[in-house]
């Protein structure tokens, strides 16, 4: 149950490229930029809707990397916007745009029958909207550089996910764009793949989804509902974004959505206590065994 923050990775395996990051001025993109910068990213351009809090990551950043990283304002619901800021991009980097991350998000707890029509536009735009708008404004420039697109996910549409109505809506179309691109893209040497995150700790998205994050509801989540037995942590989704970023690790994977979350999506409450299992299955065998043929007098009206 590691949590070291020591990468197994080369410290320049990402040698001189350039990351634009949706979303990375806080978070799980936050903690990704980061990462892509200390494994040899050249620049990192974040973009958001808020200037000052993106100026302020921008600057620790910096500081934490030693790194150049710039910052836009976007709003990725508008395809405008989003062509500014790649224009943006590429006009500070001569041209270059090596790895997009789509990370921007919205998400709140409600219930479906409670959710307005507008709340539920309002995550797909940015979600899916959003996601397709930047893959639309960088394709030329990732064609250019044979470069790839990490989406961010999540687990929320593998089944259904209570109060999640509108984000599992938005998560599914972002997994299917993921593969379409993937296909289509890559005869142009684009890769395309998507991260699909667990429950990370100290999370904008966590605190949101847990009102009690860090107390004893997120206790008993870890405890009962995570089969590793942890939260998840931004190191952990750093590190697969760099493994799918690298063309060293993931040059042969495209298409993928690469689940991070310790279990937790699959977990299922045990039928039958672990201690008790072995007397039950004696139990069970020796009933089995015990039990007479059917009464020959019955037969099938079929």
């Amino acid at each position: 149950m590691s949590t070291s923050s020591s990468s197994p990775f080369h410290s320049n395996c990402l040698n001189n490229k350039v990351a634009l990051v949706t979303g990375g001025g806080s978070g799980i993109c936050y903690q990704i930029t980061k990462q892509l910068l200390l494994h040899g990213c050249s620049t990192a351009i974040i973009l958001g809707r808020r200037l000052q809090f993106l100026q302020n990551a921008a600057a620790t950043l910096e500081k934490e990397t030693g790194k150049r990283v710039l910052y836009f304002s976007c709003d990725v619901r508008s395809a405008e916007s989003c062509q500014k800021a790649v224009d943006y991009t590429l006009s500070q980097t001569n041209g270059q745009l090596d790895i997009l991350i789509n990370g921007a998000a919205g998400n709140f707890l409600v219930e479906a029958k409670s959710l307005k029509p507008k709340g539920f536009k309002t995550v797909m735009d940015i979600d899916a909207v959003g996601t397709f708008n930047m893959c639309y404004a960088a394709h030329d420039a990732l064609a250019q550089s044979k470069g790839c697109v990490i989406n961010i996910s999540a687990t929320l549409q593998y089944g259904a996910t209570w109060y999640q109505i509108h984000a599992s809506a938005a998560k599914n179309a972002v997994d299917s764009m993921t593969r379409t691109m993937a296909l289509e893209w890559g005869a142009e040497g684009i890769r395309v793949n998507a991260i699909a995150p667990g429950p990370i700790k100290d999370t904008p998205g966590m605190t949101k989804l847990s009102p009690d994050a860090g107390g004893d509801m997120m206790e008993e989540m870890v405890k009962e509902g995570i089969p590793l037995g942890r939260l998840g942590t931004g190191f952990d989704i750093g590190m697969a974004a760099v493994f799918l970023a690298c063309d060293m690790s993931g040059g042969y994977v495209t298409g993928d959505i690469m689940v991070v979350d310790g279990g937790h999506w699959l977990f299922k409450p045990p039928m039958v206590e672990r201690e008790l299992v072995a007397e039950l299955s004696r139990k069970v065998e020796k009933k089995s065994r015990d039990m007479k043929p059917t009464d020959g007098s019955i037969r099938s009206k079929l």
